[in-house]
């Protein structure tokens, strides 16, 4: 797992709300990449609402924050960034399984 030197917080109602991104390489395909993640934080799943999905991306909320998920094709492989807001550990549970 690539993890990006990226992290932001945000004071609210005197209480920080943070956000990550990460990343992970894959050789499947961004098609198949989409479905999981569909599966994984859809209904069927951690039971958030789709928001958008396209070829190279997937977006979800819920429960008072956020997964968006994009998929980038390089030479032999593609990269799975996500960035997320209250649902870190899924995250990371969901790059483990690719």
């Amino acid at each position: 797992m690539i993890k990006l030197p990226y992290f932001e917080s945000y004071r609210y109602s005197k209480k920080i709300i943070a956000m990550i991104k990460i990343a992970k390489q894959t050789r499947l395909a961004s098609e198949k990449v989409i479905d999981r993640a569909s599966r994984f934080f859809g209904k069927g799943g951690v039971g958030l609402e789709e928001t958008e999905r396209n070829p190279c991306c997937i977006s979800f909320e819920g429960a008072g924050g956020y997964v968006s998920i994009s998929i980038v094709d390089e030479e032999k492989h593609r990269r799975v960034d996500i960035e997320t807001r209250e649902f870190e550990y899924q995250a990371k549970q969901f790059l483990g399984t690719l």
